[in-house]
């Protein structure tokens, strides 16, 4: 057996664990179950891949999102380890072809999502491979006390029955006291290793601001650190609107959110990785798996929905190790906001019923039928059909997704239909004069064996992949064999799919998950008075706050977050504010011309609420006025 460090120097260049992961790992080269909490950016992915390239054998991994799936793997390919990911969208012969491939193909990791755990024919072939480790990512998702609760993660101990020798680590960035608890439990863990690792991040400055023009702020802060960031936003309009304002201050963004072409998403990535772009603004989703770790700042515009998400998503700053800030602009409007966005918009479980019904009515599915089977469906005409009102509808149709009523693909797809018109001799004088789609063809006629005798639905992510080219190219060349009537070609786009996975009950359906839901709803509602207390708190540091809600209770004050430094501010103001003195600097300067109050701050130096302070006296004694663009000036000018 190859030893840990020899495979850390190899893959990964390092020569060094960094704290935990050594132990850990011998724990699982040794046998035994193991828990790992640790921060975003702690290396926890470390932790199963190298015993698990250790020992004989391939690593099962567990993962909730299908982006994830994609990106480890893509970075175990890329250091030359044999990795898959069983994402949707395969045939049962792919299917079939990739789990011989993990039996007897020498794979070291197989990716899979929890529903798929209850498809026969995978459980069969895992039957038959050689497991060395099962491992558990995002394990938080399988505690009803997580923040990211998915029934279907309680079909992990079906891996267990299935390899009953195999040792499993469960791996997660954030939990709670109750949800490590309900974790071990679930998971079926007897005495396990737990490395766990502290929550305190010493050069990350935990940051929370009162805006009223947070836009300007936002601003003044990338223009003072200058190094790769992040905004989060709620809304894929507002990815749009920062990342333009940005871009008109001088300042290069990019928006990335779902509604992004793979081919878009790749390249404002790439940019940004390469640090061609200094500002991504993004919807929550980015980030996760991305490793960058030189993000200076990570600014929230807008409340998070819990401290474990926001936790997270400001650990995406600083993994360096250099001094970084993770920063909430909050105003006034944002606890209503946020109540809005995350309460307000929970479905109960009679509305829920109801939605279940109209979806089983609008795909035609009878009592009883239904279960496997996969349906267009357009969601905003579903909608406009039955009167829903659009949030609460999409909430109820994610928890129906989330509980394994149903599947629901979120983005557009594409429904391409091809068939070949022309005969294989002809086909193939036509590609003598068009040497460059011989390669597009080829992959076709080998993929799609029935392609000349009927319209065949092809994937064109997958053709994209074999023939070594972008989606985009593919498609201009199929409009280009259609044009020439070389193929038939029918494309139609589809808002969404669903796919039933249990037969239709109605309400004995919703029933059985009635009880998950109701407790998640309550969930949701601690979750987000958590956070309005963190922002709200100005006075217990806010990094002691967030090692408290994780269950570490000996913090110290940390001496850079925003109460730390407000306190520090405080202690060395001895001198009281002289406002005869800011009086008579305003006045100076109104001389030259009409100015802001934030203007004449920065020009004398202090505060816009001593400014602001002064300004109200000037004004009732009319030595200033104010103008039609509320700037001011001096009165009798």
């Amino acid at each position: 057996m190859q030893h840990p460090i020899k495979i850390l120097e190899r893959y990964w260049n390092y020569t060094t664990f960094r704290p935990f992961q050594e132990e850990a790992i011998q724990a699982a080269i040794e046998g035994e179950d193991v828990f790992v909490l640790m921060p975003t950016g702690g290396g926890k992915s470390m932790c199963f891949q190298i015993p698990a390239l250790a020992k004989e054998g391939i690593c099962i991994v567990i993962s909730p999102l299908v982006a994830l799936m994609k990106n480890q793997v893509q970075v175990l390919q890329d250091k030359g380890i044999k990795a898959m990911a069983l994402t949707s969208g395969l045939t049962y012969n792919q299917l079939d072809t990739m789990l011989d491939n993990c039996i007897y193909g020498k794979y070291k990791f197989l990716y899979i999502s929890p529903e798929r755990l209850q498809q026969e024919l995978v459980q069969e072939r895992i039957k038959q491979m050689h497991v060395n480790l099962i491992a558990i990512d995002e394990a938080h998702c399988i505690s009803q006390w997580g923040n990211d609760f998915r029934p279907a993660y309680k079909n992990i101990t079906t891996l267990r029955r299935l390899q009953p020798t195999v040792n499993c680590m469960a791996l997660t960035a954030s939990a709670t006291p109750i949800v490590v608890d309900d974790i071990i439990s679930e998971l079926d863990f007897i005495k396990p290793k737990l490395f766990k690792q502290s929550f305190y991040r010493p050069n990350l400055a935990y940051m929370v601001f009162h805006e009223d023009d947070k836009y300007y702020r936002i601003e003044t802060i990338l223009k003072k650190y200058t190094a790769p960031s992040i905004i989060y936003v709620r809304s894929r309009k507002l990815t749009l609107e920062i990342a333009n304002f940005l871009n008109s201050k001088g300042i290069e963004a990019s928006a990335f959110h779902g509604g992004l072409s793979n081919h878009e998403k790749d390249d404002r990535l790439n940019d940004w990785l390469q640090n061609k772009t200094q500002v991504m603004v993004a919807t929550n989703a980015f980030g996760m798996g991305i490793d960058k770790p030189d993000v200076k700042t990570v600014i929230h515009l807008n409340l998070p929905d819990s401290l474990e998400s926001y936790f997270q998503e400001a650990g995406r700053a600083g993994r360096n190790g250099e001094k970084a800030f993770a920063v909430i602009l909050k105003n006034k409007s944002d606890e209503v906001l946020v109540r809005n966005q995350f309460l307000e918009v929970l479905p109960n479980i009679a509305f829920i019923k109801q939605v279940y019904r109209k979806l089983s009515n609008y795909c035609q599915i009878s009592y009883g039928e239904g279960a496997l089977t996969t349906h267009d469906f357009n969601f905003n005409e579903f909608c406009k059909v039955y009167k829903f009102n659009g949030v609460l509808a999409f909430n109820a149709l994610q928890i129906l997704d989330r509980t394994s009523i149903i599947t629901l693909t979120k983005q557009f797809q594409n429904k391409t239909l091809v068939q070949f018109i022309i005969s294989n001799v002809s086909l193939f004088h036509y590609l003598d004069t068009h040497t460059e789609l011989q390669l597009i063809v080829k992959s076709l006629l080998r993929t799609y064996g029935g392609i000349f005798e009927h319209p065949t639905k092809i994937n064109t992510t997958l053709v994209s992949d074999k023939a070594s080219i972008p989606e985009h190219v593919l498609l201009k060349a199929l409009a280009t064999l259609a044009k020439d009537e070389i193929i038939s070609l029918q494309q139609t786009k589809t808002d969404a799919q669903v796919t039933f996975i249990v037969p239709r009950e109605d309400d004995k359906t919703i029933n059985r998950i009635a009880s998950i839901i109701e407790q998640q709803n309550n969930l949701k509602q601690n979750q987000v008075q958590s956070v309005l207390d963190y922002v709200s708190n100005d006075t217990v540091c806010k990094t002691i706050q967030l090692l408290q809600y994780f269950g570490e209770k000996d913090g110290n004050p940390c001496g850079i977050c925003s109460v730390c430094v407000g306190a520090a501010k405080t202690i060395k103001s001895t001198k009281p504010v002289d406002f005869t003195v800011i009086r008579k600097q305003i006045i100076l300067h109104l001389e030259q011309g009409h100015l802001s109050s934030r203007a004449l701050a920065n020009a004398i130096h202090c505060t816009e609420a001593d400014v602001l302070s002064v300004l109200k006296l000037l004004l009732e004694h009319q030595i200033v006025a104010v103008t039609k663009t509320n700037t001011y000036k001096l009165y009798h000018t």
